[in-house]
């Protein structure tokens, strides 16, 4: 009989986390709409307020900064855009500048056109170029709008952690607004969004142990705030239309709250499970080449190439090993295709990379179940220079 699967796939996304179903369970039996008054309604209302509160809390941010949306890609979609709100005044926001490593849902723009976006490059190291941010802004045209500057917390496909509080001390020199994508961050490293000095948060529930079809939009403040994406009913104080999604709201709110809870224990113990695996694959081979490894990264991620194995190989390789990880980012309709993020630190992306990402519940055990995968598909490679 087969071994079951093994999942190391944890930044595509977490399958539910215990604590989590239990709470979802038990909201199954709050039925009422949460905009209504009655006690159905507001026994609903009182859960998704207490998940607001968890998500929130997550991040060193009031409760009432905190807008509830169907997840970080429409959060995204909903501060991109280039008409904001200062109170009841309007606020230009001229011009989009994103750092070359983010996500597909910012590299988008938004609701900027495309010519009013602009590319950060990084430096070899996989960091926003903190130079090269400094004279984008300062040739920003002051006249067409405020700028804004998008940077995520730690990177999907690489685990990097970039400067973001030095990031925001240039933008701020420049009365810009910054975004911050912590969808990879949460849970993992510490946030506060006072400290890091970001305007806006954007958060997912599935990839902390929650439910998928929830996710945040978190605001410094109530004064700033950008033009609505979902007009309707006036939900979420009118910044987000549409009756919540309570039970994926509710296990967000869970997801949230066991991130805290067990922070120090999780984190440390996978931390010495990435450092197991990454020590395992370089004894099995010396020419694995691990990005990030000598910087800031996130203690779950582990983005190599194995020279000679071109990463969609790889990755059908480890499945019918019974190994589930990605090539790179899981977000693009399941294709595989060159890394944006290999481009941009300036590697040669015709190999592409494997991502391995761990998770609450990965053991030992597993570590030692993809080092033998690992080993074993190591050993099949073409000898370099061999064509594929």
């Amino acid at each position: 009989m087969a071994p079951p699967r093994l999942y190391l796939d944890w930044n595509a996304t977490s399958p539910l986390h215990p604590a989590v179903r239990e709470a979802v369970l038990r909201a199954m039996d709050l039925f009422g709409n949460p905009n209504s008054v009655h006690g159905e309604g507001r026994a609903v209302r009182a859960a998704i307020e207490g998940a607001r509160r968890e998500v929130a809390a997550l991040v060193g941010a009031e409760p009432a900064h905190v807008i509830l949306t169907s997840g970080a890609t429409e959060a995204a979609n909903m501060v991109l855009t280039p008409e904001f709100r200062m109170g009841r005044t309007p606020l230009a926001v001229g011009h989009l500048y994103y750092s070359a490593v983010e996500h597909p849902a910012i590299r988008e723009g938004g609701r900027f056109p495309k010519e009013k976006t602009t590319e950060i490059p990084v430096t070899s190291d996989g960091t926003v170029d903190l130079a090269a941010l400094q004279g984008l802004l300062a040739g920003h045209d002051a006249s067409s709008g405020l700028p804004m500057v998008a940077i995520m917390l730690v990177n999907n496909e690489t685990g990097i952690v970039q400067p973001v509080r030095e990031a925001a001390e240039i933008v701020k020199a420049h009365r810009g607004l910054l975004v911050v994508d912590a969808v990879q961050a949460a849970g993992r490293i510490e946030i506060d969004i006072n400290a890091l000095g970001a305007d806006f948060l954007i958060l997912s529930s599935h990839k902390l142990g929650g439910p998928k079809g929830a996710g945040a939009l978190v605001s410094r403040g109530e004064i700033l705030m950008p033009k609505p994406l979902i007009h309707g009913g006036g939900q979420e104080k009118g910044h987000r239309s549409g009756t919540e999604n309570s039970l994926a709201v509710i296990g967000f709110g869970a997801a949230a709250a066991q991130a805290r809870s067990d922070f120090s224990e999780r984190n440390g113990r996978i931390a010495a499970l990435q450092a197991r695996l990454e020590s395992g694959m370089r004894a099995a081979a010396p020419d694995v080449v691990i990005y990030g490894a000598d910087g800031p990264r996130v203690s779950n991620t582990t983005f190599f190439t194995l020279p000679g194995l071109k990463a969609e190989t790889g990755q059908i390789a480890f499945d019918l090993e019974g190994v589930a990880l990605s090539a790179g980012s899981a977000c693009s309709s399941g294709k595989v295709g060159e890394s944006h993020v290999l481009v941009a630190m300036g590697h040669d992306p015709k190999l592409g990379a494997l991502r391995i990402s761990l998770g609450f519940a990965t053991s030992g055990e597993d570590i030692d179940r993809a080092l033998a995968a690992f080993g074993k598909i190591a050993g099949r490679r073409r000898p370099a220079g061999e064509a594929a």
